[in-house]
Parts: structure tokens; C-alpha cells; sequence
């Protein structure tokens, strides 16, 4: 029953200084005195398109809700607030697998010092769909946004791509620490988080900028997942393809001057390795160059919803 489930999360969810009224009133009430700006985000997952709930640990679903949110304040250098958590629930077993999926997003929760402030239940007879809506309090550098590559801009990238289907959908870890010590020791002019494919979101941050960027294909750091995947597909893809175009790596591409760009690749400041992958230009379009064939166009492919 629903009020079962709510009275179940209300002895879960760990206590959190930011909030004064959690769940059980019609709204949660959040102490954020301190914060001038706040950036707001929310994603929707559902069974059969984000993940099949048949193949995997509810767990891991629920953790996944939460670790995509906090990728987008990643890419927007925005520290994590509060959490508030849409579930729509089969109403066979509804009651233990909502309670499955908060067990997943609890210690991620905890991890980055996030308030899960409240939210809403349903229950129906289609599939299993979620929705997290963050809030994070934008540092004083302001928030780093797509629209602000520059011209002659270096293109970093943290982490590895290509072959998350094969798990690291599930088990990343939002680039948070990463995105706000970046932003706090250097100077960054534009970020995104890599959820729809490295060329993809790439070709976001130029259309958003109004300029063009050349990829270095020799400089792109592939996931040994992505030769795995290659290899179990046998269809005359390779790692390289799959770390283009395959999606859900949650990594971040940043620009930054390449003086600066030089500095922080030097310094390696971060767990993760950072590593310069190509130019911000100022002629329009998406190009790619390696030492075998020189520079061309590159095709920006990746996970894209389809509307009828």
C-alpha cells in the first residue's frame, strides 16, 4: 500500500542538515540560505529503453536514476543539494521494488552529501519508469555551460569511452569531484557530460557555441570495454567506433585555452585521466582527423529518442 511504502521511506531516508520538511507533507522544505544560484535537472529512465528490469538488480536501476542526474550538475560544475523521486511502479511486487531501487540510491546519495528531500508513488499497470529531479547551488565561477567554447579552445575529455552497455551504464561514478575541482584551480569555457555518445555531444557543445571542432581520432581514449564489445559483435565494428558513438559513458568534454589546456593535462590534477582530444575551430561543422587519412567530417551518431 502506498502509505506503507511512504511510512517505509520515511524510516530509510538518512536525516540531512538542508532539510527542514521531508517527506510526508505536500512538499519538502530545504534550508538554502547560502546558495545564490541553483541549477536544476531531471531525467527520466524507464523499463525497456534505459535498462530491462528483468535482466538486472533493481539496485543497480535505482542508483543509475540518481548517477545520471548528478552527471548533468557534473557537466555544469554545480554542487549536489537535494533530490526529489518520481517512481511509477507495476503494482505486482511495487512495494519491494521501490524499496530495491532507494537501497541503490542511497549511498550514492550519501557519497556526494545529497538530500533526498521527498517526491511521489504511483502505481500502475505498465512498466516500471522513474524520474530524479536535482537540485545543485552553482559555485561562484558561475555554471559552465555548453555555449561557451571558443575558437583556437582545446577539447578535453575525462575517463574512457565506448562499451557501457556491458555494465558501466550502471556502475559509473558522476565526474562531481572531478567537474568542481577543474572549475575551481582552472579556467573552463564550456562543459557537457558524454550521455548520448562522444561525437553526439560533441556536436552540442559546437551547435551551441556556433563554431566547429576537429576530433584527433588518435588521442581518443578507448575503454577496453569497447574492444570487448567490438569483438563480441563481430561486425566489422571497432573500439574506436563504439567509444565515438557508443553513449552512456558519463564522462565530461571541457574547452579550455590551450595554454591552460596544456597546464592541466601536465598536472593531472584528477583520479581519472584527462586527456586533450582535438581543437574548438571557427569554421562551422564536426570534423575528424587522424594520421592515416588527415582531416574529413565526422558523422555525429548516437542514442537519440524517436517521436512518430
Amino acid at each position: 500500500m502506498e502509505a506503507e511504502l511512504i511510512a517505509e521511506f520515511r524510516r530509510r531516508i538518512p536525516s540531512h542538515p538542508l532539510v527542514r520538511v521531508g517527506p510526508g507533507d505536500d512538499a519538502a522544505v530545504l534550508r538554502m540560505a547560502e546558495i545564490d544560484e541553483c541549477a536544476v535537472t531531471v531525467d527520466l529512465l524507464t523499463d525497456g529503453v534505459d535498462f530491462h528490469l528483468a535482466e538486472v538488480d533493481p539496485r543497480r536501476v535505482g542508483r543509475k536514476a540518481l548517477a545520471v542526474n548528478l552527471s548533468d550538475l557534473a557537466a555544469m560544475a554545480a554542487r549536489p543539494v537535494a533530490a526529489v523521486v518520481a517512481l511509477a511502479l507495476p503494482r505486482r511486487d511495487g512495494l519491494r521494488l521501490a524499496l530495491e531501487l532507494f537501497e541503490g540510491m542511497v549511498p550514492l546519495a550519501e557519497r556526494f552529501s545529497l538530500a533526498i528531500a521527498g517526491g511521489d508513488v504511483n502505481s500502475w499497470d505498465g512498466p516500471l519508469a522513474l524520474s530524479v529531479t536535482l537540485l545543485g547551488a552553482v559555485t561562484p565561477r558561475g555554471p559552465l555551460r555548453r555555449g561557451g567554447a571558443r575558437p583556437g579552445d582545446r577539447i578535453l575529455v575525462t575517463g574512457a569511452f565506448g562499451g557501457s552497455i556491458l555494465g558501466h551504464h550502471f556502475d559509473f561514478t558522476p565526474r562531481v569531484d572531478e567537474a568542481l575541482l577543474l572549475a575551481e584551480r582552472y579556467e573552463l569555457h564550456a562543459g557537457i557530460d558524454v550521455s548520448d555518445g562522444l561525437s553526439v555531444d560533441l556536436g552540442h557543445v559546437v551547435e551551441e557555441s556556433g563554431l566547429g571542432a576537429v576530433l584527433d581520432l588518435d588521442a581518443v581514449p578507448i575503454a577496453p570495454a569497447a574492444e570487448q564489445l567490438a569483438r563480441q559483435r563481430a561486425d566489422g565494428s571497432t573500439g574506436l567506433d563504439h567509444a565515438l558513438h557508443d553513449g552512456e559513458d558519463f564522462e565530461l568534454i571541457l574547452a579550455a585555452p590551450p595554454d591552460e589546456a596544456r597546464r592541466i593535462v601536465a598536472d593531472q590534477p584528477l583520479d581519472v585521466p584527462i586527456a586533450d582530444v582535438g581543437q574548438f575551430i571557427a569554421e562551422p561543422g564536426l570534423w575528424q582527423t587522424d594520421r592515416a587519412a588527415g582531416r574529413r567530417p565526422l558523422a555525429a551518431r548516437g542514442w537519440q529518442h524517436e517521436f512518430e
